[in-house]
């Protein structure tokens, strides 16, 4: 059989039935031989990037391999933002590029290209994969593939890619004889025993703590260990504060429920945080959004335990000056399993002062407070909260980067079974579309919601087009501020709010947004003020189809509170530039939210 027959035969196996790519010179057979396969389809997205991000999209809900193709030169250095997205937030994606034939390769010459669109993906993307090759040889084509899938899913996630040059794609290879790849055996004894002793000392410290919090991380989604981690908090009785990629993980009414914390969190999630004597971070890396500035007053006084199954990310707080007193190098549900396990006689410590203090604070410091929903126009908070009101339990919903995804984590309300997703750690603007298009696809067409903010939008509206030509139900909410606000946020904290390039009058130009989706045949609605919002979003999702919402929004609206770099996170005051802000901020003491 033709290799590329093999190489779309080997994706159907997997698991995968869409595969995002762009054609082009060096991509025409592999993209023909998905044409031909029975079992899985094209789908051609209008940018490379959009294609990477769909793939990584795909693969985030399916908790399964995404893949995306391109061609060689401009097609795989397109895609290397997609790659990105995939690779920080440790999503297993497979991407294959075309590649100029071997006997075109630059070899050793000197030139900087011989091939036409001749370029070195491998190289470019080794720092951002786990595992990158070029395969030369036709016969190692099974090996490579198998080695890419399993290193793709094993341990911690990541993306991986195939380089196939044209003449290797055509050439005509035999399965049975060719080798496969078979991974080195593992002593599972001896990570057991190191994880026994741990989790032993960690639920020691649980029986000790008079104010533990738990910090569950997008590890936890990763391991597929909600069911678990849900199973150890509940018995144990721990307040949990989820981050960005967990943010979903407990439903709003659960009530060991906190809030997100960090630089862009809510204030009562960081004042558990920083008053805890005892902080359990499971599957989550402790990002500088996580834990502000200076890193070593993050849980100020506090014993600090960090379950990662990736050493490298505990390791590294000895270079930035934050103590972990507990280290455990695991995959989150072994952990969950393990700590389960060993606390089957544990009764939870009785510690209803300190859930009592903890709601409190939620009660008095609600993201959404009551003076949001007097303004004549839209406040975003209100927003945020009139759209997770008419959301359904089992609800998808994509949120790009900027204000949108920080207003999403802070404010929305999750209901039982709702998934919330996010490029979380590269964030560009641009993700949240093609990932929506990507998800609605893996998901059998499911409604998916995608908030986006307009700056987000225009890195990737080509892709309105893909959502059309396919007939998607991806209902996309518009966050129209008029420019970059989160860019415009930081502007305000360092230079004296004078936005440029973040703004139409500091050089950004925007189209008419409910026009052109009107123009393109969206069924279209724009909301401008809490009562529309409140009214009009349930029937603008039950209609079939897609769906493009304009959300209009006042620029100067910003992400309350944002904690600016160098001020300790416990300190909840915003740092906003228009007074009329804090008007309705209810801001706690400084020494109550330092000391208990």
């Amino acid at each position: 059989m033709k290799l590329s027959d093999y190489v779309a035969d080997f994706l159907a196996r997997q698991g995968i039935r869409h595969v995002f790519a762009i054609t082009g010179g060096a991509s025409l057979h592999l993209i023909e031989s998905l044409a031909n396969h029975p079992d899985i389809d094209y789908v051609c997205p209008h940018h490379e990037q959009a294609g990477a991000m769909a793939a990584d999209g795909y693969a985030r809900v399916t908790g399964n391999l995404g893949a995306a193709m391109a061609t060689s030169g401009p097609g795989g250095t397109n895609m290397i933002t997609g790659i990105c997205c995939a690779w920080y937030d440790s999503v297993p994606v497979l991407y294959i590029t075309g590649q100029v034939s071997t006997f075109r390769f630059k070899g050793s010459t000197g030139v900087r290209q011989m091939g036409f669109q001749e370029t070195d993906i491998v190289d470019i993307c080794r720092s951002i994969t786990k595992y990158a090759v070029t395969v030369t040889d036709p016969k190692s084509i099974r090996y490579e593939l198998e080695k890419a899938v399993w290193i793709a899913k094993d341990g911690r996630p990541g993306p991986v890619l195939l380089d196939i040059p044209d003449n290797v794609q055509r050439e005509e290879i035999e399965p049975t004889e060719m080798e496969g790849f078979s991974p080195a055996p593992v002593a599972p004894a001896a990570i057991a025993d190191t994880l026994s002793a741990a989790v032993a000392t960690c639920l020691e410290w649980i029986k000790q703590a008079e104010r533990p919090v738990v910090i569950l991380g997008w590890g936890v989604h990763l391991a597929k260990a909600e069911r678990e981690a849900l199973t150890f908090v509940e018995h144990l009785a721990l307040p949990v504060n989820p981050t960005w990629g967990a943010a979903d993980i407990l439903p709003e009414t659960h009530p060991l429920r906190c809030g997100t914390f960090g630089t862009h969190g809510t204030r009562f999630g960081n004042f558990a945080i920083q008053n805890a004597d005892l902080v359990i971070s499971i599957g989550s890396r402790l990002d500088t959004h996580m834990i502000g500035s200076p890193f070593s007053n993050f849980c100020r006084g506090g014993r600090k335990v960090m379950v990662d199954i990736d050493a490298a990310e505990i390791n590294k707080f000895s270079t930035f000056d934050l103590h972990i007193d507990l280290p455990i190098v695991a995959d989150a549900k072994a952990f969950f399993v393990e700590a389960i396990r060993q606390s089957t006689n544990q009764e939870a410590r009785d510690i209803a002062s300190w859930r009592a203090r903890i709601n409190d604070w939620k009660s008095r410091y609600a993201a959404i407070q009551p003076g949001y929903f007097q303004s004549n126009t839209l406040n975003p908070y209100v927003f945020i909260k009139a759209l997770s009101d008419a959301t359904m339990e089992d609800e998808i919903i994509f949120a790009d980067t900027g204000c949108g995804v920080a207003w999403m984590s802070q404010a929305f309300q999750f209901k039982t079974g709702q998934r919330f997703y996010s490029a979380f750690n590269n964030t560009p603007m641009g993700h949240g579309l093609p990932a929506a298009i990507g998800a609605c696809l893996a998901l059998n067409r499911k409604r998916i919601i995608c908030v986006s903010g307009d700056g987000g939008l225009m890195m990737n509206i080509q892709e309105l087009s893909t959502v059309l030509y396919h007939k998607l139900p991806v209902k996309i909410f518009v966050l129209n501020n008029h420019g970059y606000s989160m860019i415009q946020q930081t502007q305000d904290q360092w230079l004296n709010s004078k936005y440029e390039a973040s703004s139409v009058a500091g050089g950004l130009g925007f189209p008419d947004f409910p026009k052109l989706a009107e123009v393109l045949g969206f069924n279209t609605l724009s909301i401008h003020s809490n009562q529309e919002a409140d009214s009009e979003i349930k029937a603008f999702l039950d209609a079939p189809g897609p769906g493009f919402c304009n959300v209009e929004l006042r620029p100067e609206e910003r992400v309350i509170p944002q904690v600016k770099y160098g001020r300790p996170i416990e300190d909840p005051e915003p740092l906003l530039p228009r007074k009329e802000f804090l008007a309705n901020m209810v801001v706690e003491p400084l020494d109550v939210c330092r000391t208990l």
